[in-house]
């Protein structure tokens, strides 16, 4: 069964420190192409700022993205899963609790941020694989 941390293993970690304003940011994460961000505080993963923190928290309420701090609108405390967990394991996790990222750990280090498209990509590919073999 394929691992988190094979999922990720080739691909750059990304993060933001909490005091950054969200206007960095959105900035980071546009030039990227990427929806969210675990935040660290010190090194150590304190949240987790998504597009959809910035519209609801920031854009819908009106406050200024260049003055907000990330840790005024981050999700706090995220539920983050251990870097060997099946994939099939946060699949479940994602669905249970309705979350769409999850950063991914190795004890208290950071390796990466999962989403629910990379899940559902490795699936697919996976039953695409199991298909051809079948026909094979």
């Amino acid at each position: 069964m394929t691992t988190l941390r094979d999922l990720v293993k080739d691909r750059k970690l990304y993060s933001v420190e909490a005091t950054r304003t969200v206007l960095e940011a959105a900035r980071f994460m546009m030039e990227r192409n990427i929806g969210a961000l675990p935040v660290l505080r010190n090194g150590d993963l304190v949240g987790i700022l998504s597009e959809r923190d910035i519209m609801n928290r920031v854009v819908a309420v009106g406050r200024t993205p260049g003055t907000t701090a990330v840790s005024e609108v981050m999700t706090a405390n995220p539920r983050a899963v251990a870097a060997d967990e099946t994939v099939e394991e946060c699949l479940f996790i994602m669905r249970e609790f309705g979350f769409r990222h999850l950063p991914i750990v190795d004890g208290k280090d950071l390796k990466g941020l999962v989403s629910l498209r990379d899940v559902l990509m490795q699936q697919a590919a996976e039953i695409e694989r199991q298909a051809r073999k079948a026909a094979s």
